[in-house]
């Protein structure tokens, strides 16, 4: 009989399955799963219509073996305290993973942001920020929130604004929070961080010989066929990327249907389509399905479930004929539908690893608000000065001139959107290797959610013994 798990409870699981493959002191792997520090609040927000409503919010502290922590803030009426901890938790393994020296974060607020003014959704955040402050549970050293579902840009506006108003004169005061406007200290290359970071990590997957025979795939991105659910700034960005990559989009679902083209979709194209007309269904040349989660049932390479957590289940697991199942949202899979995927043969690439994007793009947006400089300001006009010099040479010594489309690409310096993307693609390549060689260094490792989070156990561990707070 299978057993129901709350979202921490199967966080929980994945970690005691993993730590079965590590040999580390059964207290200090205790300390590394339990949840640190949970703030559960309750503040009351004057309303546009003169009514008080109270707020119910949380931020929970999972990890303080580096500091600071780090981790989003989602609106939704969905937000519990079992589900704050789990991302919580979450985001410490997944910062371990990809080598981003942070304790691992969430925040919450029990709000449909849909159902309140502008003005309402600004007084809740303002007020959420403040109650963070009181307690110390936001600074750029302490704790540096971001955005999640129902977050964005504006919100953490608001947020650094509230902050550097509360705390005046501290000079890293931006770095309190990350995913700010570009103006306000954010940094490019933010928004598509998460959707850039799961292609990179898919793309990579794609590109082991050994790991694609065993699925029965040709080696590479190009050809294969993409389903994407969510078309939310994630699943918007993952399916771009593909398909600029050279796989083929073939269905795209939303919570109000999905469509399908066995040609491929164009996300820009379907954006459009659904901003005019408020679906993503009728779009030309595409086929309506009968409801949104048959598109998790198609035929295809690789399914990205982009949206939110546990749409793949014990009852649907078994009608999933995707090859490779790349975790873009947090906790798509339930612990039954992994196992029944892992036992049909699919490659689960899984969340806390391949969702890094984001959090990876934010560290570099804290260290540059603690540099104070945007980067390549510093280099950009010396590179492309010295790429001149070294262009002309070698014009000179073969007595040929490079075409001129060519003679820019070689020229340019690199810009800050660039330096992001390079070292995104870094950290995930390096991540998705230190993954692989887990697993293949021990075969009874039974999927790569386990390597990854015994890759994740190693590295708090160590740093937790290098605290020496075990005497």
């Amino acid at each position: 009989m299978s057993q129901t798990y709350s979202f921490f409870q199967s966080v929980e699981k994945s970690f005691d399955k993993a730590a079965a493959f590590t040999n580390w002191d059964k207290g200090l792997l205790e300390q590394i799963k339990a949840c640190n520090s949970i703030y559960s609040m309750r503040f009351p927000v004057k309303m546009d219509d003169g009514r008080i409503e109270v707020i119910e919010a949380y931020r929970i502290q999972h990890s303080q073996h580096k500091t600071p922590c780090k981790g989003g803030i989602r609106f939704s009426d969905e937000v519990n305290q079992d589900e704050v901890m789990a991302l919580a938790a979450l985001m410490t393994y997944k910062c371990a993973i990809v080598n981003v020296p942070f304790g691992g974060g969430k925040g919450g607020i029990k709000i449909n942001p849909k159902k309140y003014s502008v003005y309402e959704l600004e007084k809740i955040t303002r007020r959420y920020t403040a109650e963070l402050v009181k307690k110390n549970f936001i600074g750029p050293g302490i704790d540096v929130p971001a955005p999640d579902y129902g977050t964005g840009e504006r919100e953490m506006a608001w947020i650094v604004d509230t902050y550097a108003s509360l705390r005046p004169g501290e000079i890293d005061a931006a770095g309190c929070v990350t995913g700010k406007p570009v103006s306000q200290g954010g940094v490019t290359g933010r928004k598509e961080a998460t959707g850039l970071g799961v292609f990179y990590g898919i793309r990579e997957v794609c590109n082991m010989e050994a790991t694609m025979a065993k699925l029965g795939l040709k080696t590479g991105i190009a050809g294969k066929t993409v389903v994407v659910q969510g078309l939310g700034n994630v699943g918007y960005h993952s399916a771009k990327f593909f398909r600029e990559g050279g796989a083929k989009v073939v269905a795209i679902a939303e919570y109000e249907g999905a469509i399908y083209n066995a040609e491929g979709i164009n996300e820009e194209d379907l954006f459009q389509h659904r901003k005019a007309t408020g679906s993503i269904l009728n779009f030309p040349g595409a086929t309506n399905l009968a409801k949104n989660s048959d598109a998790l049932e198609l035929e295809c390479d690789i399914l990205i479930p982009a949206a939110l957590e546990n749409v793949i289940n014990k009852e649907n697991a078994p009608r999933v004929k995707a090859r490779i199942i790349g975790e873009a949202a947090n906790g798509p899979l339930t612990p039954d539908a992994d196992e029944i995927l892992n036992a049909k043969g699919a490659l689960v690439v899984p969340d806390m690893y391949l969702n890094a994007g984001g959090v990876t793009v934010s560290y570099f947006e804290w260290l540059k608000n603690l540099s104070h400089v945007r980067y390549g300001r510093l280099e950009k006009r010396f590179r492309e000065n010295k790429n001149l010099h070294i262009l002309e040479q070698i014009e000179e010594l073969t007595g040929k001139r490079v075409s001129d489309p060519e003679r820019k690409i070689i020229l340019k310096g690199a810009e800050e959107v660039n330096l992001v993307h390079s070292g995104l693609e870094e950290s995930m390549i390096a991540a998705t290797h230190e993954i692989m060689e887990i697993w293949n260094a021990n075969p009874e490792i039974p999927d790569m959610r386990t390597a990854a989070y015994v890759s994740a156990i190693n590295k708090v561990a160590t740093s937790y013994m290098a605290l020496g707070i075990f005497p």
